[in-house]
């Protein structure tokens, strides 16, 4: 996993980061589908993601628009486990649930379909920075009555992560990297 966890840093050390207003925001291919994702980092992302997860205890892998869609895709075929995407549009489908998203330079509605009571769920998410987005993609989770076990994030930045931590113990929330922004820097934390 070593060489894993070093492919996936190593994409990462020279992102391209922008402003956004006063917001930092590096761009990266698993974060923001450019510049073109390597596959090799996206099986290096899996592979770290595939280990991290006792997927036996699992019923259900979500993603959450737009880059969850690639990041849960290939978990969901070498685990045989089935996937849904939080999505930014409505499809008035039976049983959906709004759910509020708002991230550090955004805020939005997504929708949560097909979910079933008492069902495990495991969150895959690109970046968590704020930790909005994944507070309020679980209580849309909860309201469906399944219950989510297990977050991880590929990238940890900013405080999120330990706030979520805080807010719900009962849920194991990691991430595969850390890194901080020191303007338009990327400092990786926890340096192999």
């Amino acid at each position: 996993m070593m060489d894993a966890l070093h492919r996936l840093r190593e994409s990462l050390r020279n992102a391209p980061v922008i402003w956004k207003g006063d917001y930092p925001y590096f761009i990266h291919p698993i974060t923001d589908g450019v510049p073109r994702l390597d596959p090799l980092v996206l099986e290096a992302v899996t592979d770290l993601c595939e280990a991290a997860i006792e997927w036996k205890e699992v019923d259900l892998i979500l993603g959450i628009e737009a880059m969850g869609l690639p990041l849960t895709a290939p978990l969901s075929i070498r685990t045989g486990i089935p996937l849904i995407i939080a999505r930014k549009r409505s499809y008035g489908l039976e049983g959906e649930v709004t759910i509020g998203q708002e991230t550090g330079y955004s805020k939005g509605e997504m929708f949560l379909n097909d979910f079933k009571p008492g069902e495990k769920v495991v969150i895959v998410d690109d970046v968590l920075s704020t930790g909005g987005t994944l507070k309020a993609v679980v209580e849309g989770v909860r309201r469906t009555g399944a219950e989510v076990t297990h977050i991880i994030a590929v990238v940890e930045k900013g405080p999120g992560l330990v706030k979520l931590q805080a807010e719900y113990p009962d849920v194991i929330i990691e991430s595969l990297v850390r890194l901080e922004m020191d303007g338009d820097r990327i400092i990786l934390l926890d340096e192999e």
